[in-house]
């Protein structure tokens, strides 16, 4: 038997690459914030249920003089959040393909949209007979829409982070952990809209 080994066969792949070690590094990051997404499910999930029960339970659901809510400028707000998750994608998109000033203008329009979403529901706060003291049906709505409300004000948050950071030289030629993470809180927190306004303006 040949003892002779050629050296070649005695090298071991490199398996714990700079490269593949940064792409381990962020898939670890990213399953860690979908756990944090998960929990906050929970919460919402928890608040959904709450307001099912009393909703099918209270006699006097709404308060005293208030026959329903406004459902048309909810629904106009509702079309344009969820529509910028679509945005926010190709926001996503153009920054894969290296168009920062794509992912600069998406992002942008993201924001604005996002914008509009929470003074349309300032402008309702203002505008409703009601208050947060106005029985169970008060408190809950100014406790889920406010709830929910603090989450989009986070997202705008995280977006204008990682606009600010298009503009470090090479910030984003390692990865795109922050990006797709805040597109990802994007679209839960789209998701979640959908849900609120199906329980509270259209279940009535």
């Amino acid at each position: 038997m040949d003892s002779s080994i050629n050296s070649k066969e005695l090298q071991l792949p490199k398996y714990h690459t700079g490269v593949e070690h940064e792409h381990d590094e962020e898939g670890n990051k990213m399953f860690g914030f979908v756990v944090f997404l998960l929990s906050e499910s929970v919460i919402f999930l928890s608040f959904f249920a709450g307001y099912i029960v009393y909703k099918t339970t209270t006699p006097n659901w709404l308060p005293a003089g208030v026959s329903g809510l406004e459902i048309k400028e909810p629904a106009i707000n509702t079309v344009i959040l969820v529509s910028s998750s679509f945005v926010i994608y190709l926001a996503e998109r153009a920054l894969q393909n290296h168009n920062l000033n794509g992912f600069r203008f998406y992002l942008g329009a993201t924001m604005g949209m996002g914008s509009y979403f929470l003074v349309g529901q300032a402008i309702e706060w203002s505008n409703l007979e009601f208050g947060f003291t106005s029985g169970v049906f008060g408190g809950m709505f100014y406790l889920l829409t406010g709830f929910h409300g603090l989450h989009v004000l986070t997202g705008i948050i995280l977006q204008l982070i990682i606009f600010v950071r298009s503009f470090i030289p090479d910030n984003y030629e390692s990865g795109h952990y922050g990006v797709n993470a805040t597109s990802l809180f994007w679209h839960f927190v789209d998701v979640i809209w959908i849900v609120l306004f199906i329980l509270i303006y259209l279940w009535q």
